[in-house]
């Protein structure tokens, strides 16, 4: 990730782990086209729960995998799932969910 041109960067967040996530426009575009048309437009939102979520869980799957959530309103949540290697990290994917996933969770507010 770090040999990322900053042209291709949408945005970089540090987390409360101490970890750098940075998002590609390419990677933020297959997640709306593909994944999760429902974020379009959420970019800053997803930027803003990295640096300042509710609360980060580990993944029960893959312990390098940790999912972000913040409030959307009483009852949603949006979820960044976040990988993390070698001390940085990147966006997987990002998606509303009315349901936050079990795990150990690693930090809360």
């Amino acid at each position: 990730m770090d040999g990322l041109p900053t042209a291709n960067l949408l945005f970089e967040s540090l987390t409360p782990l101490k970890c750098r996530v940075r998002v590609s426009r390419l990677r933020w575009e297959m997640i709306v086209e593909t994944k999760h048309p429902a974020m379009r437009g959420l970019e800053s939102v997803v930027q803003g729960i990295l640096e300042n979520p509710d609360q980060i869980r580990m993944s029960r799957k893959d312990t390098r995998v940790y999912l972000f959530y913040g409030t959307e309103r009483p009852g949603r949540w949006i979820c960044a799932v976040v990988k993390k290697l070698n001390g940085s990290g990147f966006l997987i994917t990002a998606y509303p969910t009315d349901a936050v996933k079990e795990g150990e969770t690693v930090w809360h507010r």
